[in-house]
């Protein structure tokens, strides 16, 4: 039997789930045995699950779950440096080199537990079994959007928050936009043809904004590229990885060009990989907007859980492309799990 120990995330600001009521449900119905733990925060109640059959059991309680539970969240854990004894899925953020996955790692190997990072669960061809993608896309982008009409006030763009769904979040920036007149900005997509560039080009398509759409023809040739610099808005889905251009150099501050937000979505700004070369920190929830350059202005924004701004339709999208590999979790030593796991052990035997 599988038992798998859905946990409250402990992060400000986020409210998904990669696992349904109704998904809890088809599970136990094979034989798992789910535990759910309660959360005043999460965008589904905790009484779905408990009608699905799930144990509910205490906020934060997964380090006292059973040794043989799966502990199943999304963002990171407390950061109290403990060692990890269990079984995790999560979003790690540890196999680019990144300062705080290091330490993270370092917690595995010593308590003997496993990451299977959701970003590296893929299919045999490579390609990534679930994400957020489409949904960090639309929402990252529409915080670039409020980046840029701040910028039109005279400000900076303020503190952000979550929606109930997509046409409320349009209707709050198509609200904004009336005091800016007819005017629009014109951006750029790069990235365009995947998850998380759709869901950006969809954003500004609803919104009006002139966008060019770019991905991987039109980025081959490695840079430079001085058309970024002739929109007004530059939107980065592209995940930083070895090979990766240079999008926006660190000249690019002092450049005569027409660019004056940066919406790097991808976030991934400590990474030696990162396109972007004139920041090098993440931005907030209640500080969108990195001002990097007053004159020329130039605004970055790179918040790392876009999607938790459209909590409801994110999870049930996620836990929707998710429930397949799920359903497998009791062959963790074959495919997606098994190249999952390969993964970190690669880098445990590193450190």
């Amino acid at each position: 039997m599988v038992h798998l120990w859905v946990r409250a995330e402990q992060r400000a600001h986020e409210k998904r789930v990669g696992l349904t009521p109704a998904g809890a449900a088809k599970l136990i119905a094979r034989g798992f045995d789910i535990s759910v733990e309660d959360s005043a925060t999460r965008i589904i109640p905790t009484e779905g699950y408990r009608e699905a059959g799930c144990t509910i059991v205490a906020e934060g309680s997964w380090p006292d779950a059973p040794r043989d539970a799966i502990i199943f969240g999304l963002k990171e854990l407390p950061d109290d440096g403990t060692p990890l004894l269990h079984r995790h899925i999560m979003f790690g953020h540890a196999f680019k080199g990144q300062p705080a996955g290091r330490i993270l790692l370092d917690r595995f190997k010593v308590g003997g537990g496993a990451l299977y990072d959701l970003e590296y669960l893929v299919d045999e061809t490579g390609r990534r079994v679930a994400a957020f993608g489409y949904w960090a896309g639309y929402a990252g982008a529409a915080v670039a959007l409020k980046c840029w009409m701040a910028q039109k006030t005279g400000g900076i763009a303020g503190p952000v928050g979550d929606y109930p769904s997509s046409p409320h979040l349009l209707a709050d920036l198509q609200e904004q936009m009336v005091g800016i007149g007819t005017e629009r900005p014109t951006a750029i997509v790069i990235g365009a043809l995947g998850r998380v560039g759709s869901g950006a080009s969809d954003l500004c398509t609803a919104m009006g904004v002139p966008t060019t759409a770019w991905d991987m023809t039109e980025t081959a040739s490695g840079g430079p590229f001085p058309e970024i610099l002739g929109h007004d808005i530059f939107l980065n889905c592209i995940l930083a990885r070895p090979g990766t251009p240079v999008f926006v150099p660190a000249s690019a501050k002092t450049a005569q060009r027409n660019l004056t937000v940066i919406g790097d979505i991808a976030c991934d700004p400590d990474s030696d990989f990162s396109p972007i070369k004139v920041y090098d920190r993440a931005t907030t929830w209640d500080a969108p907007a990195l001002r990097v350059h007053d004159t020329p202005l130039l605004d970055v924004t790179a918040i790392d859980n876009l999607p938790s701004m459209l909590p409801l339709e994110a999870s049930e999208d996620f836990a929707e492309q998710l429930f397949p590999s799920l359903l497998a979790l009791a062959e963790l030593n074959n495919g997606v799990w098994a190249r999952a796991y390969s993964i970190f052990n690669d880098h445990i035997e590193r450190l």
